[in-house]
């Protein structure tokens, strides 16, 4: 069992979301042996990763509950992470999860082919409201996660995770794929998605190439000339379940994809998915959303550009679309055709709404 690596168990995890394989519990409870804990009264599976061989466990001992991790992440990778743990804990008092020390005082345990660790449980984590109050608060804690990781400087073995100078490339192959769903379409065109497909893939292409025209004409170059020294961590994958509110305050949770990036995408990201919550796009709430961000860490004029042009980008189509090149078939069905349309007439709300962002502050940039 020692000598096993981890492997992906999704096919097993089909009927039960919180499967995890025999071998790998006998790994978890081969872990907590590491750790000066006198008893295990409990292990509950919270939630796992089955495509990437992830989990995390809460467990029940004689000093309280405490959550174990599984990263699914290479191990330099993973070391990236919890090296940011621990220094917005240690360095920054942050309302991150504390990691528990090993018996040899180690930060994680190394046990097939991955990382486990684990930290302190928060008992009375809560989700807030998916209003424009809780919207708002959640922008807070955001702008307050990025000003707290300024300053990291990775352990000496960890990989520097760095999604900085990937934004051409991120524009370029957003473009170039969506030539593979026109391809896909056309070629099952029997499907009912298809022609939904093919009424639009031109337009948000051209949105694609404009995008990409925007970022190579605005600011990008010379925040990348300040390197990472001056760079915060993006999350990754911030939101309603990774960015909850206990008795003491705004608590973010589950850092294990951070990486050095310019922050204002994660916030990107966080507008995206509220626009689609309420329907519509709306310069009001994100306006809400921006000051809110902004009161705790200030976006300056060359981030505020960043923003609009990534979020003129086709993101919502391209996150919606991109499973079909795996199974065209299985994909492009009448309730997937459905969702389609409604992005696509989401879209169509969203241009006046950037001109008008963009008005907000005289950039020179134009979305008419």
């Amino acid at each position: 069992m020692k000598g096993h690596n981890i492997e992906p168990w999704a096919e097993e995890a089909m009927e039960d979301s919180l499967y995890v394989p025999p071998y790998v519990e006998e790994m978890a409870r081969e872990v907590l042996k590491h750790y000066d804990f006198q008893s295990i009264d409990n292990m509950t599976v919270m939630a796992t990763k089955p495509v990437k061989g992830g989990a995390i466990w809460k467990i029940e001992t004689e000093r309280g509950p405490f959550s174990l991790k599984l990263l699914h992440r290479r191990i330099p990778k993973s070391k990236f992470s919890l090296g940011a743990q621990e220094y917005l804990v240690n360095e920054k008092n942050a309302n991150v999860p504390a990691i528990i020390k090993t018996q040899t005082e180690e930060n994680y345990v190394e046990m097939g082919g991955k990382l486990w660790f684990v930290a302190i449980w928060i008992q009375t984590l809560r989700q807030l409201p998916e209003g424009l109050e809780g919207t708002k608060k959640l922008c807070e804690a955001l702008g307050d996660f990025h000003k707290l990781t300024k300053g990291y400087v990775p352990p000496e073995d960890a990989e520097f995770v760095s999604r900085l100078h990937r934004w051409p490339r991120t524009y370029e192959r957003l473009e170039k794929k969506l030539n593979w769903f026109r391809d896909i379409a056309h070629a099952y065109d029997e499907m009912p998605a298809s022609s939904t497909i093919l009424s639009v893939i031109d337009m948000y292409q051209t949105q694609a190439r404009e995008a990409r025209h925007r970022l190579s004409e605005s600011s990008y170059a010379s925040i990348l000339e300040r390197g990472t020294e001056e760079a915060s961590l993006v999350h990754q994958d911030y939101g309603w379940s990774n960015a909850q509110i206990a008795d003491d305050g705004m608590w973010v949770i589950d850092l294990d994809g951070v990486s050095f990036d310019i922050a204002i995408r994660d916030l990107r990201k966080l507008i995206i998915d509220r626009m689609a919550a309420i329907g519509k796009w709306d310069a009001d709430y994100i306006r809400e959303m921006i000051q809110s961000y902004n009161a705790v860490n200030p976006i300056s004029d060359e981030e505020y550009e960043m923003l609009l042009i990534d979020l003129s980008l086709p993101n919502s189509f391209y996150k919606e679309i991109k499973p079909i090149v795996y199974s065209p078939t299985t994909f492009m069905t009448d309730e997937f055709n459905q969702q389609l349309q409604f992005i696509n007439e989401l879209e169509k709300t969203k241009w006046p709404v950037l001109q008008e962002l963009a008005e907000d502050r005289k950039g020179g940039l134009s979305f008419k």
